[in-house]
């Protein structure tokens, strides 16, 4: 049925996520049944308070210019809609006359969708909804990766090449170092840190994810095993490592006298700290830790152009499925070449997406869970593209001269 439609980011941003908003509004614009195209200000939050724009008078230059800037140009938001809200949503549906919704995100924005259209269709209100995914941490189903994760994943990457730099050269300073990365429950972002590693020796040297149990003890172990080998230690940690109990990282082992677990410094938020206090102690060694949090969402300068042609491709292609008459699905990227790297679109259903998680593969983390695979590393590398190369050298030492007729000490 023609009519307007609208678009709304939800979650946290990514690099490319507005190159997903510039396909849908550009696509949306040539759409024979699109009246006109809208967005949400401050996703379905805004929405249910009518705060709504037209996307349709914003300059061509504005839109295009979109593929190139970072973070959520319409305000997001993490409110979980709840049966209470479907009424005010479809209120303002039927008020905009919008029969065509969609939203970019993850999981939950996925369910919004999914039980929106889902209301809409009980109540006889005809709204066509399309899904298109967006998270750094790569783990929505369906999808052979998101739009986001390549360019979170090159910035893990710089970073911990950099870092790992930093780390070999102030090794008599600092015998170990920590990078902690975001990824809650999936370590697709964290594992990343691994191509950074182009010789035996280069860091980072140990990788954990959070797909693993994290063994303190068989941590502690592979630290020292690590420091003999390569005389400092590099570490990559996602911020979601447990311990075999459920209990993060982030946590102390301790309770209160109300039998709550004790959380540690910065509100128990900081695995990295965490395992720096664990290898102070054993070891007593000085270290460094480093937490970069939600930066690589938002990091456009480290954006790879495969990540953000594909983000905008995404957006086309859900005004195209929209057009063809589907609904209730989110467009998905698939592979169909590894080398050399080729790439189109598919679908998934929304009720599959809302409630499934894509965790890491366990063939793309060794056995020792200690480190991602070769496989993993083929995986991601036509994501993320080439690091840079930095210099070496040789460090031919230098005989000492001793001068005629003195005896040096």
């Amino acid at each position: 049925m023609k009519g307007n439609a609208i678009v709304g980011q939800s979650g946290g941003p990514t690099s490319v996520i507005n190159a997903s908003l510039a396909g849908i509004v550009q696509a949306a614009r040539d759409a024979a049944d699109i009246t006109a195209v809208y967005g949400m200000r401050w996703g379905i939050e805004g929405f249910m308070a009518g705060n709504v724009v037209d996307l349709s008078a914003e300059p061509d230059v504005a839109i295009d210019a979109l593929r190139r800037t970072p973070s959520s140009i319409l305000g997001s938001s993490r409110h979980k809609v709840t049966d209470a809200d479907l009424p005010a949503i479809l209120e303002q549906l039927k008020a905009f006359n919008v029969r065509t919704l969609f939203m970019i995100g993850g999981n939950d924005t996925m369910d919004t969708i999914h039980r929106v259209t889902a209301y809409a269709a009980a109540q006889g209100y005809d709204l066509c909804g399309i899904g298109v995914p967006k998270t750094v941490d790569n783990d929505l189903y369906g999808t052979d990766h998101t739009p986001g994760y390549g360019s979170a994943a090159r910035y893990v990457a710089l970073s911990a090449q950099q870092a790992g730099r930093l780390a070999r050269d102030m090794q008599k300073v600092d015998q170990f170092v920590i990078y902690q990365s975001i990824g809650r429950d999936a370590g697709w972002l964290t594992a990343a840190a691994a191509l950074a590693r182009r010789d035996e020796g280069d860091p980072p040297h140990l990788v954990y994810l959070p797909e693993r149990v994290f063994d303190p003890d068989r941590f502690l172990a592979d630290v020292r095993e690590a420091h003999r080998r390569y005389g400092f230690v590099s570490i990559a940690c996602g911020e979601g490592l447990k311990y075999a109990d459920g209990t993060p990282v982030s946590a102390s082992r301790t309770t209160d006298k109300f039998a709550n677990v004790e959380y540690g410094a910065m509100g128990g938020s900081s695995v990295g700290l965490n395992l720096h206090r664990m290898i102070a102690d054993a070891f007593n060694w000085r270290g460094e830790f480093q937490i970069t949090e939600s930066l690589c969402m938002c990091s456009i300068d480290r954006a790879t152009p495969v990540d953000q042609d594909e983000a905008f491709l995404c957006g086309r292609a859900a005004v195209e499925l929209a057009s063809a008459g589907a609904t209730g699905v989110m467009v998905t990227l698939v592979r169909t070449s590894n080398a050399p790297y080729a790439c189109t679109t598919g679908t998934a259903p929304l009720k599959d997406v809302a409630v499934r998680a894509k965790p890491m593969p366990d063939d793309y983390i060794n056995d020792a869970g200690n480190y991602p695979t070769a496989a993993f590393l083929d995986y991601v590398r036509p994501l993320v593209g080439e690091l840079p190369a930095y210099a070496s050298l040789l460090y031919t030492p230098v005989t000492r001269l001793t001068p005629p007729g003195r005896i040096l000490p």
